[in-house]
This record gives structure tokens, sequence and C-alpha cells, in this order.
């Protein structure tokens, strides 16, 4: 059963007050920062490292990522420049790992298992029309190198235990049912935004790639979107695994009235996109 989370909640609130051009520094990565001369944004966006894919070049922009090693810790450094993001309440845009940071911290404050923001800052630094800023960012984030994302797991999928299956799929139905009982969506809900790794005798799951999260304005539609999304891109999962995340995420036994629900509309929002 999804229930939501009290909008009121006071740590929901104080994140959502906190303005996106402030500079913030983890305190747990303060001080490994400050040793090696990267505890600001002019060194950071400054370092030269390769990136770990092609540039994005969408929006008008550019956007890169690159792995950053300190100290036997891993990170990822996100920078961009003029690789906006609009909506109603900035039309003129602002950098997309604003929006991203933003979502991590109202995650976390809501106990939904995401990454960990190390360094976050905006700036507008010259650009190359005269009289005209580019609006730039950066994004330190702790890597999931422990962690395999949910597609990995799929693509060995017949090779697994059927009791690690078992705990994946749980373990992905727990964290979507996290993320809709705050009253959010994530917009982007793909197997390759879920890293799970094994977790006693089970698994434990983190969502990423925030850019889309959001209130949840159309409640399970949006939330039906959102599972949708992840099923289409999970088609080797039979229908009792299906059933079995459904389950999870529910916190209802598989052979529920409740699952077997959830998985017609599923399949009836299927058929409507493939038939147009």
């Amino acid at each position: 059963m999804i229930r939501r989370v009290d909008k009121n909640h006071k740590n929901y609130r104080s994140f959502d007050s906190l303005r996106a051009m402030e500079d913030f520094i983890s305190p747990d990565d303060r001080l490994v920062l400050e040793r090696h001369g990267l505890a600001s944004f002019g060194a950071l966006w400054d370092l030269r490292l390769p990136g770990v894919d092609a540039p994005n070049l969408d929006r008008g922009g550019w956007s890169e990522v690159s792995r950053l090693v300190l100290e036997g810790g891993t990170y990822y450094l996100k920078r961009q420049r003029n690789h906006l993001t609009r909506s109603l309440a900035r039309p003129c845009g602002e950098p997309t790992f604003a929006r991203e940071f933003r979502a991590i911290g109202r995650l976390r404050a809501l106990g939904v298992p995401t990454l960990d923001a190390v360094f976050f800052a905006c700036r507008r630094l010259p650009g190359k029309m005269p009289r005209r800023a580019d609006e730039c960012a950066i994004l330190l984030t702790r890597a999931l190198d422990d962690w395999r994302a949910m597609d990995c797991w799929l693509a060995q999928w017949e090779m697994l235990s059927g009791t690690t299956r078992a705990g994946v799929l749980a373990a992905c139905g727990k964290v979507a049912r996290q993320l809709h009982a705050s009253g959010l969506t994530h917009g982007c809900f793909y197997p390759k935004h879920v890293f799970l790794r094994e977790a006693g005798e089970g698994f434990e799951a983190k969502v990423i790639d925030l850019e889309k999260v959001r209130p949840a304005w159309l409640g399970r539609r949006d939330w039906r979107r959102d599972l949708d999304q992840f099923f289409r891109h999970a088609a080797v999962l039979g229908e009792s695994e299906v059933d079995a995340l459904l389950a999870a995420y529910l916190a209802r036994a598989p052979e529920s009235a409740e699952v077997a629900a959830w998985r017609r509309r599923l399949s009836k929002r299927r058929a409507r996109k493939e038939n147009g």
C-alpha cells in the first residue's frame, strides 16, 4: 500500500527553501577536498580530467562527467555550461545540476536512498557573447563503485539464482515504494537508474539521475508511468517476476488482488501506447 509522506514535514520544507545558488560542501568530505586544494568552485572547474563519456551537447550548452579519485575515495565530478532546464518557476532556465542537487537533498530528507552529494555550486562566468554571462554549475557526488545498475543484473538474469532474483526484485520494488510514498515521481525510472548491492541476506537499492524528479501531481497515474518505464526496459522479466516486484512495491502478497489490479492497469497502459 502506498502511503504518501506529509508534505508539511519540516525537512521537506527546509530543503525546498534552499537557494540553488548557495555553495554546498559535505562535512564528511570537506577535509579531503581541502587537503587537495579542491574545496572551491574555481579549483574543481579548472581541474583537468577526461570525461567518462562524450560531453552532452543538448540544450544549447555542454555537460560532462569525470571520475575523480582522492585518498582511495572515488567521486564523479559533473560540470556544465549553459546546460539549462526551464520550468514555470524558472522560465529563464537554470543548470540541470541545480535541479538534480535539490532532488538529492529532497530525497535524502524524506529517507529515499539516493546519491551522496559532496559539492555543489553555480557561477555566472564570462561567455563568448559580449555582455552575456554563461550559467555554469558543478555537482560532485560519491561514486557507487560497490553498487551495480539494475540493467547489469538484467543482462545476466538467466544465470542468477532464484534467491538472488527475488532479492533484486524486492529491493527495486521497495525503493520505488519509498519514492512514491514521498509524493514524488522519478520521471525517468529506467533500470539503469536503479543501483543495487547485496546487504545481509538480501539487497538494497538507490535511485539516481534525478533531474526529472517532481511532485506526483497526477498521483497513481504518474507512479504507473514510472513503473511502466521500468518494465518496458526490463523485458526479460516474466509475469511472476513482475508480480514479485509489484508485491514488494505494494507491500502485498504476489497473489493479492491489488497486485493483479496494478498489473492489469500497467498492461492496459502499455497497450494504449503501442496502439498509438
